[in-house]
């Protein structure tokens, strides 16, 4: 069996490391020919490209590159804002861990080139998702998702071939560090607070993204975007009233589908990212590494509650950009990028991060979502208005 190529966008990051650890663990069905990174760490890429000897390396930064390409003789080094895109005709399948909206040309120069798609970077999705939609149907191109949620929701469908027979998509999310506090509990949130994260080990903007639940707000976009109405041919007829948030502490069960007859089906593992990983890249077979692996024997109880949307209004915000459709969801991908930077960087409270996301969002032109020039536009467009809106907020201290 001919080994399957895959280009890793984002190699530095999260997503990136633990792709490396299942592409390592596969080396009988998986080669590496080529990784990308931003090139602000650029010991981790050199290792990484010395360790793994891809055949191309892409660094988005021209002056990063000239160095790094140095350090690496006999590898192709290619530089700026496009050279992670470019990846796509490295390889079979792209996997896309690029953090944020920077992630977008990746996910069209993949599913344009009528390659299989393994989709980390939800925002490219969210801000872009009819854009998306038509790359989808480029011949040969897959989507498919790798965060744990959407990654089980793929694996629950596969029980049925009548599409008409789902009923409800239900997204379980962890609660964060901060399940069961109310809004008053959380004036005083540190940043280690909102990065000590209890379940799952992941970068910085996502863990902070889960803390106030956002990360689940835009997943819920993201799954309206990959099963539900807007998605065509690959759509389930399922709508933001059909898609359900529930907590659930463990992280054992990743997301459920309900089908029309009241039978539900879950999909099981201990938290570990490398499986929805694995799954992407092995699709439509399964690896042989049994990444979350579940002892039952003490596995104890799996608990599931409401979540709180008067502590956690992100949730409710984005619920409300899905609905409205359009650019919405890109002016709240872009506004929470933005929010969350400032928290990071000490500018504003973890509370007003929801609370800069809701003033950008009034902001918002209702203009639709027509080509990627329309997108990068209200990208643009959100961000300005979000670091206007930071003006409105005291800087906090650490």
């Amino acid at each position: 069996m001919s080994l399957t190529r895959v280009a890793l966008a984002g190699s530095t990051g999260s997503i990136g490391t633990q792709a490396l650890e299942v592409i390592e663990a596969e080396a009988d069905r998986f080669e590496l020919s080529a990784i990308g990174a931003t090139g602000r760490q650029p010991e981790v890429i050199i290792e990484q490209a010395r360790r793994y000897r891809p055949s191309v390396v892409a660094i988005s930064d021209p002056e990063a590159a000239r160095s790094i390409a140095a350090e690496l003789p006999g590898i192709e080094v290619r530089a700026g804002s496009d050279a992670m895109a470019s990846l796509a005709l490295e390889a079979d399948v792209v996997v896309n861990g690029v953090v944020g909206f920077a992630g977008l040309s990746v996910t069209l120069a993949t599913l344009e080139a009528g390659r299989r798609l393994a989709l980390a970077n939800k925002e490219s999705l969210i801000a872009a998702g009819p854009v998306v939609q038509v790359a989808r149907r480029t011949p040969g191109a897959e989507l498919v998702p790798v965060d744990s949620e959407h990654g089980a929701i793929h694996q629950c469908l596969r029980a049925t071939d009548n599409k008409n027979r789902v009923a409800r998509l239900l997204l379980t999310a962890s609660g964060g560090p901060f399940r069961g506090r109310t809004a008053d509990d959380l004036a005083n949130v540190t940043i280690e607070n909102a990065l000590a994260h209890p379940t799952w080990s992941m970068g910085p903007k996502i863990t902070i993204d889960s803390s106030t639940l956002m990360n689940k707000g835009l997943e819920v976009i993201e799954a309206h975007e990959l099963f539900g109405t807007p998605a065509g041919d690959a759509g389930y007829g399922i709508g933001f009233d059909e898609i359900d948030v529930v907590v659930h502490p463990q992280s054992v069960v990743h997301s459920m589908v309900e089908f029309t007859d009241a039978s539900t089906i879950a999909q099981l593992s201990t938290p570990d990212m490398r499986l929805p990983i694995g799954y992407a890249l092995a699709w439509p077979d399964r690896i042989s590494t049994p990444f979350g692996r579940i002892d039952w024997t003490t596995l104890g109880r799996l608990d599931f509650e409401p979540p709180d949307l008067e502590a956690f209004p992100c949730l409710a915000l984005a619920y409300a950009a899905g609905r409205a459709g359009g650019t919405a969801p890109a002016w709240i991908s872009a506004a929470n990028e933005v929010a969350v930077e400032a928290f990071l960087e000490g500018q504003i409270a973890w509370r007003d991060i929801a609370a800069v996301i809701a003033a950008t969002l009034d902001r918002h032109d209702g203009a639709p979502a027509t080509d990627a020039a329309a997108v990068i536009d209200a990208d643009s467009q959100a961000r300005r208005s979000a670091l206007e809106e930071l003006n409105s907020f005291a800087s906090v201290v650490r």
